[in-house]
């Protein structure tokens, strides 16, 4: 959480990141045709088309987003992801990521994909910190993830590469307009809500 509560440093920028699985669903039978001030109806039939992957960064303090979709989210695909953050940041020192403990987020997919100069080079640009244990709601990318689904991932959409485009659009129309996250659980408030877990580990945190 504290985080969260550092001033701006382009030299050691936060961002958060996480995966997003997507649904590929077609129609089996066709819609009504569209008619002006009637809102589109669909068939409750529907044909399941796969799947693939949301890979999403976001800088909260400055609105900056990175996404990628991928057919997999597999420790390739995070690497290949990173790089591409990397490219974003050529002046930072250190990029601090805030993820998920998922076995995958870890430097060592970096030596997995690239040859070792190219992987130490990354290892040595992140910095990441993963969020507790069941927890994933601290971070700030599921904000991102709500508002891109309410966007555009509420209706059907049948192919990867259509999904891709519209996704893409969104997050690129999103970081243009540098959408900031307005955060409002501080430092404070965690340590009230989640006390018990503060308790557990010491008797003396009861006084929170």
């Amino acid at each position: 959480m504290w985080l969260y509560r550092v001033p701006y440093n382009q030299l050691r920028p936060v961002l958060c990141y996480d995966e997003r699985p997507c649904f590929l669903i077609g129609d089996l039978v066709a819609g009504l045709p569209m008619k002006e001030g009637v809102i589109a109806r669909e068939h409750y039939s529907y044909e399941k088309l796969g799947a693939c992957s949301l890979l999403a960064t976001i800088e909260p303090l400055t609105g900056k987003r990175i996404a990628d979709v991928f057919d997999q989210r597999r420790k390739i695909e995070f690497a290949l992801h990173f790089q591409k953050v990397a490219a974003h940041y050529p002046e930072a020192e250190k990029i601090i990521v805030i993820l998920d403990n998922l076995n995958t987020h870890t430097a060592s997919s970096f030596y997995e994909v690239f040859e070792a100069q190219e992987a130490f080079r990354l290892s040595q640009k992140f910095e990441f910190i993963s969020t507790p244990k069941s927890a994933s709601w601290l971070n700030m990318i599921e904000i991102e993830f709500s508002a891109i689904s309410r966007l555009c991932l509420a209706r059907r959409i049948p192919s990867k590469e259509m999904l891709a485009e519209e996704v893409l659009a969104v997050v690129k129309q999103r970081s243009e307009k540098q959408i900031k996250i307005n955060w409002q659980f501080s430092l404070e408030t965690a340590r009230e809500k989640l006390n018990r877990h503060y308790e557990k580990v010491n008797k003396r945190n009861a006084k929170h």
